[in-house]
């Protein structure tokens, strides 16, 4: 069995390796660091740790001053907050000016748990994206957290990073992984129907393939870790080899992935499509198993929604 790690966990190690790489870096959180992990980039450099309270949009200003002195800030906060109460800040002084600020939110989406719909924020990604110079990631396991903090630290300008509460497969193998801003990979080729997923629906994107296999259909598995920017030409071409697409995130179905997949396929190559995630609804309080079976953030529904794509073929 595969082993199982928070990406917030990996978000606070990740954090630490690359604080002794780049010096310039900081991080800033907003009194949730025993959660967000970012505690350990406090006990390890403490002089380049700020707690700012719970203060979220005053955190974002900070950073994006601290941005044009040089700094490389790391902004963190749970992502209802990140995304919802610092909008503005982010908007207006972070991405307008397109500073060098990573906005790295945690306990995102229905996987927070019994905290309920006020903390499970599933219309980050779609907010964040619809913002000009906005780099938006959604890594799906702890080698793919790393990997896409790494680039989101190399990168010059704002990127939003998501990661989540709740324990995931290691899918990835860190020595032969390799990570790129904008690149998505397949994951398994199929010749029938192609999922597109990412994050935490990566485990099950991959086990609604074996199910439909065993219905003698052939699934092609994309993940994509980039939410913006997407990458069309592996979409266009996987599209076109199947003729029928599924998405399958952890979020709203409006706004994030399925969205974007659609933007793409329309105007690009429409073809039959269908979307997994919450459809349109907020979320509830209840435990983490339960909370997937009942929004349907299952491998036995992504197979259902491809077989009806699939059925919509000319």
């Amino acid at each position: 069995m595969a082993e199982k790690i928070a990406t917030r966990e990996s978000y606070g190690n990740g954090l630490v390796e690359l604080g002794a790489k780049y010096p310039e870096i900081v991080v800033l959180d907003a009194d949730l660091a025993e959660s967000t992990k970012t505690v350990y980039f406090k006990k390890a450099y403490p002089d380049r740790f700020f707690d700012c309270g719970i203060a979220e949009q005053n955190m974002v200003a900070v950073a994006a001053g601290l941005a044009t002195c040089g700094k490389i800030p790391f902004c963190s906060s749970f992502a209802m907050f990140a995304s919802g109460r610092a909008f503005d800040q982010v908007r207006n002084g972070v991405a307008y000016p397109k500073l060098n600020v990573k906005i790295c939110a945690t306990h995102a989406g229905i996987t927070v748990g019994e905290d309920g719909a006020t903390h499970q924020c599933l219309e980050d990604m779609g907010i964040m994206r619809t913002i000009p110079n906005m780099v938006v990631l959604n890594p799906g396991d702890d080698v793919e957290a790393k990997a896409a903090l790494r680039a989101a630290a190399e990168h010059k300008g704002p990127v939003y990073m998501r990661f989540g509460r709740a324990p995931v497969p290691v899918l990835f193998d860190a020595n032969t992984f390799k990570f790129e801003i904008g690149k998505g990979q397949i994951l398994a080729e199929g010749s029938d129907v192609t999922i597109v997923a990412t994050g935490i629906m990566l485990e099950a994107a991959l086990n609604a393939k074996q199910l439909l296999a065993n219905e003698g259909i052939s699934a092609e598995v994309i993940d994509i870790c980039t939410i913006k920017p997407i990458d069309r030409d592996l979409l266009l071409a996987s599209a076109a080899k199947t003729g029928a697409v599924v998405t399958a995130e952890e979020h709203n179905i409006i706004g994030g992935l399925g969205s974007a997949v659609a933007e793409v396929l329309c105007e690009g190559l429409p073809v039959p499509m269908r979307r997994v995630g919450v459809e349109d609804q907020f979320g509830r309080s209840g435990k983490v198993p339960a909370l997937l079976e009942f929004y349907g953030l299952t491998a036995e529904n992504i197979a259902c929604k491809a077989k009806e794509a699939i059925a919509m073929k000319k």
